[in-house]
């Protein structure tokens, strides 16, 4: 038996939170299992044409860590296909929810929407309530006045604000994968880097420009200014060692400035020397 949350959970934002610890609170007030039932692909990228430019917040593992984080005792992930979005509420609840994986109860959130009819919360309450769930609603959560969603959380990371996208996901936004080889241009002034190919391509990567860093190399913090243009690449304070090959999660502080174009390497030394200093009077703020 199961207390069941079911949707995307891209992020797992500070409004998908309160939907979580309502879920795992529940439960245990029951005697139940916490269950998550999310899905990927994204359903706008089955769906939409339109949707291939798509980027999302969270890897699928990473969302599944982030559940269990919060105390959710079990997370299934269903595979979304065409096939499958075509299932009404009714059938979704009745067939996957009950019959499947055994929930007496469903969490509902302001706008969730389950089935290819798109029944309003209310009516997807009162179809639960019918078939035997018991339902649990929970409000809408809003951040510095903000209404928080997903959408929101992509539009701050693409305009480079990596803050405020913390503020509404409750941790720093990062990005992991592995370390390969460059142009190894940063050595020959200085300054080298570790250049990162993330493991998701449907990952969103942030605006283009210079941000302040944490940077996570076997375990051990580092921090270090990231610059995203052409490629990811990391120059970690006070670390040589080689690390290619090996993965590495970059977390996105602050960002620092545009990405900007030099007309001589020493142009770009002397920038990178003022980028570091004031990086590192920035990490007080951060550590």
């Amino acid at each position: 038996m199961a207390v069941v949350a079911t949707g995307f959970f891209d992020g797992v934002h500070i409004g998908h939170r309160m939907v979580i610890e309502t879920l795992v609170s529940e439960a245990r007030k029951r005697g139940e299992e916490s269950l998550v039932l999310t899905f990927w692909p994204h359903p706008r990228i089955v769906l939409q044409d339109d949707a291939m430019d798509l980027r999302l917040l969270n890897t699928p593992a990473e969302k599944i860590d982030l559940l269990k984080n919060l105390g959710v005792d079990r997370v299934e992930q269903i595979p979304f296909t065409k096939e499958f979005s075509r299932m009404s509420t009714e059938e979704y609840l009745r067939d996957v929810v009950c019959e499947k994986y055994g929930g007496t109860a469903i969490l509902l959130g302001y706008d969730n929407r389950i089935g290819h009819d798109v029944l309003t919360p209310s009516q997807t309450a009162g179809l639960a309530a019918s078939i035997g769930l018991d339902v649990i609603r929970t409000e809408k959560v809003s951040a510095v006045g903000i209404a928080v969603s997903s959408t929101k959380i992509r539009t701050a990371l693409k305009a480079g604000d990596v803050q405020a996208a913390a503020a509404y996901l409750c941790y720093d936004y990062s990005l992991s994968g592995e370390v390969i080889h460059g142009k190894k241009l940063g050595r020959t002034i200085g300054f080298p880097t570790a250049n990162l190919r993330i493991d998701e391509p449907l990952k969103l990567v942030p605006a283009a420009g210079v941000y302040l860093s944490r940077v996570i190399v076997h375990d051990t913090p580092w921090y270090g200014m990231t610059n995203i243009g052409d490629g990811i690449e990391t120059h970690i304070f006070g670390f040589d060692e080689d690390i290619y090959g090996d993965n590495i999660r970059v977390s996105f502080l602050e960002r620092i400035r545009d990405e900007m174009q030099f007309e001589s390497l020493d142009d770009l030394k002397k920038q990178l020397g003022a980028d570091e200093s004031f990086c590192k009077k920035l990490l007080s703020l951060h550590k």
